[in-house]
């Protein structure tokens, strides 16, 4: 078997990876309201909407407000939801500074709205990549070839130099399938690989 080259740029995925979310912040909403817990979520992934987000055709308040109005609550009632931006797992912002450190470019790879940029201050991360390749700005999402494509250039790497890191196993077939090295993630265990797979010293 042939021996892969070393990989020399990390495509790192945001929500799920390096973002997460506290369901009970929709619940509150939909406690208030006589939701089912789970209604605010699904509603906001429904396929459609979803990709309006992501293609850039939303900013993140109007897509919320969109999902009010679906559910014939008043848009004010998503204050808290259009406030809260997630938290960071810091384990893994931990992870891209080290690979950063060692020389090995990091872009953040998300399907996001068109003002991602606010998510990104709110959260302290506007200096902890290199590049960011959001869905919205490239015109093309996760999994299509063109998001990928669009990744590789940003970190100038051909895309068997490339690992990418996402939770979806949709989004890791997708960068399979151009030739990008693909790991999918399940959770903090997996950094001690993934600083080998890069040639980054383990702490």
């Amino acid at each position: 078997m042939a021996h892969r080259e070393r990989a020399k740029a990390l495509l790192l995925d945001f929500d799920g990876v390096l973002r997460h979310y506290d369901p009970a912040v929709d619940h509150v909403v939909e406690d208030r309201f006589g939701l089912d817990h789970g209604t605010i979520f699904k509603t906001a992934m429904e396929p459609g909407r979803y990709q309006t987000l992501v293609g850039g055709g939303w900013t993140r308040a109007q897509w919320l407000a969109d999902v009010a109005a679906f559910l014939e609550i008043p848009a004010d009632a998503m204050a808290e939801l259009t406030a809260y931006r997630g938290f960071i797992d810091h384990e893994v912002l931990g992870f891209v500074r080290d690979v950063r450190a060692a020389g090995v470019p990091v872009a953040l790879c998300t399907n996001a709205p068109i003002d991602l940029h606010e998510d990104l201050a709110a959260l302290g991360l506007t200096e902890e990549f290199d590049t960011v390749v959001n869905s919205a700005a490239v015109g093309a999402a996760k999994p299509g070839p063109e998001y990928f494509k669009a990744a590789c250039l940003a970190v100038r790497t051909v895309p068997r130099l490339c690992l990418f890191v996402d939770d979806s196993h949709r989004n890791v077939e997708g960068a399979r399938r151009v030739g990008i090295a693909a790991y999918r993630w399940n959770g903090v265990a997996d950094l001690p690989y993934l600083k080998a797979a890069l040639d980054v010293p383990q702490r």
